[in-house]
């Protein structure tokens, strides 16, 4: 038994990072200290002032437990690690788990090559961006490639030079096919350079080419060439016309402001790239009704740059955070060179933080009602389902199904739902392996067996925690009544764990009609938000269990008893089917008949021979 008193006492005086636990044992508050005693001691002290928000969670904890580092810096990382694996209940969360596109220009390649990535990676490769759409650098990357004609393939050059015959984009003019040897290293490595020029947003000398090209193929009549020049000139002037200077030096920013109502907020970042603003995100925020902007800041920063691989020179905020040096010297250490976080007082850098803040507001009162409608159908939905079933402290929902065609090719389905939301990354397919036959209880026995002895193993093999399999859920809904329950109580109960088990009960017309728990049947509200994220699941987790099945359906049907044969492949196999009019006739042939089968030697036909007559020998 955990006593909270007697454990406050043990406490050391050294920076780490505390966990609180609340009544299912689930993780509802992580925080950092610089002494771990001082800090945690002081949450259970009646004398503090606390806020409504840090009174709740305290009434919730049931124990904590902590983890030591050797500084406060490194107590910072843990915390942001811990928070985003986590996502307890208590911390100011983000709602958004965006991440932005960047062009990527692989210039330690002899031939380098522009492209689209999701990621910013030390892989001695330059990186622009990042851009707030996908589809903005697909426009850029397909315009560099008409204006400087970057190669788009993964040939390994110079090795592979002239090895192959040159793509479709030479032929029409989108690459000047180094491949071939057409265009030396250095004229290459210079139309590199041009296209660099251009993502570092110095468009004059383009549009002045384009410009001259253009009225120079319309004096050569040749109007189809000037037609095309004029079009990239177009698109040129279209993407300076969007990057709007906000600076005179070249410095990388972010602008950072939020704005709060109640329990929602929305902060809002400019991206500032080279001193000119490429775009601009917003998130949400769950925050406690008493949190101050400062606070609210302070935890923003830690979980957006904890996940975003690029960190500019310097952030501009409309407050400062609560750990403002901390911050710096943890940036820093992230970007490998000084960030500075600056609150401007006045000038035209005041004034772009009071443009995020107006833009936080507007997109707030414009969200407010779409925000609302989203929390219902997502969290409020998984408060239902707690009051109906009688727990609390659901985040992750687990659900199974089996799929079968007359028990051939059974197949078992896991879904995964967090915060009333599909993570499909999550989802996991099982082939069945040792059921024969359409026992579907058996079947659900070995997918669930399979699902947590792989999670356990994980857990003693990964005690960090990034197995694939190692989150148990909070809560596990079965595809079916009584009977799917109690073979996943067994399962549980023979590998020593405690997880609520709800059945999802269908009527006559197989339609959702209640949750079976505890041995009873709870009957739901047909037009509650519970009611349909419940059916939401049960029918994901059928229809993830069908594709599955269907694909492998269709492979066996592709499959022919030829293929087991010893030497014969695709081309033969074909031959034999050609010549012959089915299998029994290849069954009845004899070894003088199939050497006479086109592509068919010897040895081929006596496998074959073999093959259809084993049983005979």
């Amino acid at each position: 038994m955990f006593n909270i008193e007697e454990e406050l006492k043990k406490l050391p005086a050294k920076p780490g990072v505390y966990i609180m636990h609340g009544e299912k044992d689930e993780i509802i508050y992580i925080g950092k200290a610089v002494v771990l005693k001082n800090r945690v001691r002081q949450y259970f002290q009646q004398s503090r002032n606390k806020t409504a928000k840090i009174e709740q969670m305290v009434s919730h904890i049931r124990r904590f437990e902590y983890i030591i580092t050797d500084s406060e810096l490194e107590a910072l990382v843990l915390e942001c690690n811990l928070i985003k694996e986590h996502r307890p209940r208590y911390n100011t969360m983000l709602k958004d788990d965006k991440g932005y596109p960047y062009i990527k220009v692989t210039v330690s390649e002899e031939y380098p090559r522009i492209l689209f990535s999701h990621t910013m990676k030390k892989d001695k490769s330059k990186y622009y961006g990042p851009y707030t759409s996908a589809w903005a650098v697909k426009n850029i990357l397909e315009l560099l490639r008409k204006l400087y004609q970057i190669r788009t393939c993964n040939r390994n050059l110079p090795k592979d030079i002239g090895k192959s015959r040159p793509c479709l984009n030479f032929h029409i003019k989108q690459c000047k096919a180094p491949c071939q040897g057409y265009i030396s290293k250095e004229e290459y490595r210079e139309s590199i350079r041009k296209a660099m020029d251009f993502l570092n947003g110095n468009y004059d000398g383009i549009l002045k080419n384009l410009e001259e090209k253009m009225l120079a193929a319309s004096e050569a009549m040749e109007y189809e060439q000037a037609m095309e020049y004029r079009d990239l000139l177009n698109s040129v002037k279209q993407i300076s016309q969007k990057q709007k200077i906000t600076s005179s030096d070249i410095e990388d920013r972010d602008v950072i402001a939020c704005s709060c109502d109640g329990p929602d907020a929305v902060v809002q970042v400019f991206f500032i790239r080279g001193g000119k603003l490429i775009g601009r995100e917003h998130f949400h925020l769950n925050v406690a009704v008493q949190e101050e902007k400062k606070q609210i800041l302070n935890s923003f920063i830690k979980q957006y740059y904890a996940g975003t691989p690029f960190i500019p020179r310097e952030l501009m905020l409309q407050a400062a955070p609560e750990e403002e040096e901390l911050l710096e010297e943890w940036l820093s250490k992230k970007k490998g060179s000084k960030v500075y976080i600056h609150v401007p007082k006045k000038g035209q850098k005041e004034r772009l933080v009071e443009l995020a803040f107006k833009n936080a507001s507007m997109v707030l009162e414009q969200d407010k009602e779409k925000i609302k409608r989203e929390e219902l159908r997502t969290f409020g939905a998984i408060r239902q389902i707690e009051e109906w079933i009688g727990i609390t402290g659901v985040k992750r929902i687990e659900a199974f199904d089996i799929s079968n065609t007359s028990g051939m090719e059974s197949v078992g389905s896991m879904v995964v739902y967090e915060d009333g939301k599909p993570k499909r990354s999550d989802y996991r397919k099982f082939k069945i392996k040792t059921v024969i036959g359409p026992d579907d209880y058996a079947s659900m026995e070995e997918v669930l067996r399979r699902r947590f002895e792989h999670g356990l193993e994980e857990i003693k093999k990964e005690p960090d925690g990034f197995g694939s399999f190692v989150r148990f859920p909070d809560l596990i809904m079965m595809d079916g009544g009584r009977g799917q329950v109690n073979v996943a109580l067994k399962v549980l109960k023979e590998l020593g764990l405690a997880i609520p088990v709800c059945g999802m009960v269908k009527d006559e017309n197989h339609h959702t009609r209640g949750l079976y728990y505890q041995n009873q049947e709870i009957p739901i509200e047909r037009n509650s938000e519970g009611f349909r994220l419940i059916t939401r699941i049960q029918d994901e987790a059928h229809r993830f269990a069908i594709e599955y099945h269907r694909s492998l359906r269709s492979k066996d049907q592709v499959h022919s008893i030829l293929d087991d044969i010893e030497g014969i492949g695709a081309t033969r196999r074909r031959a034999l089917m050609k010549y012959f009019k089915g299998l029994d006739e290849i069954r009845k042939a004899d070894i003088k008949t199939l050497k006479e089968v086109p592509s068919m030697n010897e040895r081929a036909a006596k496998q074959v021979y073999q093959f259809f007559h084993k049983e005979e020998g």
